[in-house]
């Protein structure tokens, strides 16, 4: 597919954002398989992800950091029958507030001191239906957020800005 002009109309509109999101929650996946750690702030490295995260052992993954917009969870929770579902559950290292994580596609962006581009949607696993119990799977689907790279290292902390800096390099 063919890039948009910078000044193109419509490439003008996608790099309009109303407001910088927020950090509401962070969380850890330790060990595969294993429960994840609520934490208050992580450090982001390069190349690798989030210390202490078990994604972080994979050198140049596009799967380094997962974001989940916290406006769906209450959809997720809704297609469960439930009247909220727990971030630790859903599997994602960053709960996001206030900014569509989707309209990040093609672009950089920053988390309070680290800076990120996007690198795809998070689908959910066969996971979401051990986790979350029957029809997990399909409640996660098109609400799943989106991957990252970290390109920037720094510290990020639950309530810190979430900040478009620029195009992808592509």
């Amino acid at each position: 597919m063919a890039s948009l002009s910078e000044k193109s109309p419509l490439s003008q509109l996608m790099g309009n954002f109303a407001q910088p999101g927020t950090v509401e929650w962070l969380g850890i996946r330790p060990i595969k398989r294993q429960p994840m750690q609520e934490v208050t702030e992580v450090f982001a490295r390069p190349g690798t992800g989030l210390d202490g995260d078990h994604y972080a052992g994979k050198p140049g993954s596009k799967r380094q950091v997962t974001l989940i917009q916290a406006e769906h969870l209450p959809a997720v929770a809704s297609y469960l029958g439930q009247e909220t579902v727990d971030p630790l559950l859903l599997r994602r290292n960053i709960v996001v507030r206030g900014l569509n994580l989707l309209a990040l596609k093609d672009k950089r962006f920053t988390i309070g001191e680290a800076e990120f581009e996007y690198s795809g949607e998070c689908h959910p696993c066969s996971r979401m239906e051990q986790n979350l119990g029957p029809g997990g799977y399909n409640a996660m689907r098109q609400h799943g957020g989106i991957l990252a790279r970290v390109v920037l290292e720094g510290r990020i902390q639950v309530g810190d800005r979430v900040e478009v800096v620029a195009e992808r390099a592509q």
